[in-house]
C-alpha cells in the first residue's frame, strides 16, 4: 500500500510540474511577469546587501542633492543616499505582505474549511465574524486597529493580519461546499477516515487554486496598505527605510526636490503591479483549467 501511495505522490508531483510548465508556455507575458516577481523578491533579500550606503548614516554636507552617478536617486534632507534607503526598505515592505498574506490565508483557510465543513453553528459563527469585519471600511479599520496598538511596523502588519483574513475564510468556505459533495469525498467518509484527514488531505488541496491566485494578487495590494500605514504615520518610524515612511517625509519637498518621494513611490508601483498582473495571470490560467 505505501509503495502504490508513494507512486500516486509521484504522479500527482509530475502532473503539478507539467500544469506550471503549461501555464507559462502559454503566454510569454507570464514569464515576464513571473521574472518580474522573482526579481522584486530577490531584491527584498539581497538589497540590504548591495546597498552602496548607509540607510540611516547622516551627511548634512550632501543634503538633497540630486540624482547623480555617486547617488542614483539623489539624497535626501539628512543627506542619506535615497537608492540605498529604497533597498534597505524593500524587505520592511516585501516580507511584511508575505507575512500578512501568510498568516490572513492560514487563519482564513482554518475558519473556512472548519465553517465549510461542518456547518451548523460553526458556519453562522465563522461567516457573522468575517461580515463584522467585511462590513467596515478596510484601511479605515486598520488605521483604527494601528492607532489602537502604538505607532509602529509590527503593529501595523498585525492591524492588517487582522482584517486580511475574512475574504480567504469566505472564499475557502465555497470551495470546501462544493469539493465535499464529490465522490471521492464520500468514497473516503465510506472507507471511514476521520474528518480531520477528510478536511487536510481530500478536501483542502482541491480548493487552494483560487486561493493562490488571490493570495498573489493581495501581495501588492499588502505592500501597498503597509505604505499607507507607513504614510499616514501609523507604520513603521523614523528613520526606519520603509517606503511608505520615506514618501511621507518627502512630499514636503516634492516642489523643488522631486526624487526624494517620486522614487520609493515608483517602488511601490512597480511592486503592487507585478504582484497584481502576475495574479491577475494566475487567476485566468486558473479558470481555464
Amino acid at each position: 500500500m505505501s509503495g502504490t501511495t508513494r507512486l500516486f505522490e509521484l504522479a500527482r508531483i509530475l502532473r503539478s510540474l507539467g500544469s506550471i510548465t503549461g501555464f507559462f508556455a502559454q503566454k510569454k507575458l507570464r514569464v515576464v511577469l513571473g521574472g518580474w516577481v522573482i526579481f522584486i523578491v530577490v531584491i527584498a533579500v539581497v538589497g540590504p546587501y548591495v546597498a552602496p550606503f548607509s540607510p540611516l548614516e547622516i551627511n548634512f554636507s550632501e543634503t538633497l542633492q540630486s540624482p547623480s552617478r555617486t547617488h542614483l536617486f539623489g539624497t535626501d534632507d539628512m543627506g542619506r543616499d535615497v537608492f540605498s534607503r529604497i533597498l534597505h526598505g524593500a524587505p520592511l515592505s516585501i516580507k511584511g505582505a508575505f507575512a500578512i498574506v501568510a498568516a490572513a490565508v492560514l487563519i482564513g483557510t482554518t475558519l473556512g474549511l472548519l465553517a465549510g465543513f461542518f456547518g451548523g453553528i460553526a458556519d453562522t459563527l465563522v461567516m457573522r465574524l468575517a461580515d463584522m469585519f467585511l462590513s467596515f471600511p478596510f484601511l479605515v479599520l486598520a488605521m483604527a486597529i494601528a492607532a489602537a496598538l502604538g505607532p509602529s511596523l509590527s503593529h501595523a502588519i498585525m492591524a492588517l493580519i487582522v482584517i486580511w483574513w475574512p475574504p480567504y475564510a469566505r472564499l475557502i468556505r465555497a470551495q470546501v461546499l462544493a469539493v465535499k459533495r464529490k465522490e471521492f469525498v464520500s468514497a473516503a467518509q465510506a472507507l471511514g477516515a476521520s474528518n480531520t484527514r477528510i478536511m487536510l488531505y481530500h478536501i483542502l488541496p482541491s480548493c487552494f487554486g483560487p486561493v493562490i491566485a488571490r493570495m498573489t494578487t493581495d501581495l501588492g495590494y499588502a505592500i501597498l496598505a503597509t505604505a499607507a500605514l507607513g504614510f499616514v504615520g501609523l507604520g513603521a518610524q523614523a528613520p526606519s527605510p520603509e517606503w511608505g515612511a520615506i514618501i511621507s517625509k518627502g512630499r514636503s519637498y516634492i516642489m523643488d526636490n522631486w526624487w526624494y518621494a517620486t522614487f520609493p513611490g515608483l517602488a511601490i508601483s512597480l511592486s503592487v503591479m507585478g504582484f497584481s498582473l502576475f495574479g491577475d495571470e494566475i487567476h485566468e490560467g486558473y479558470s481555464h483549467i
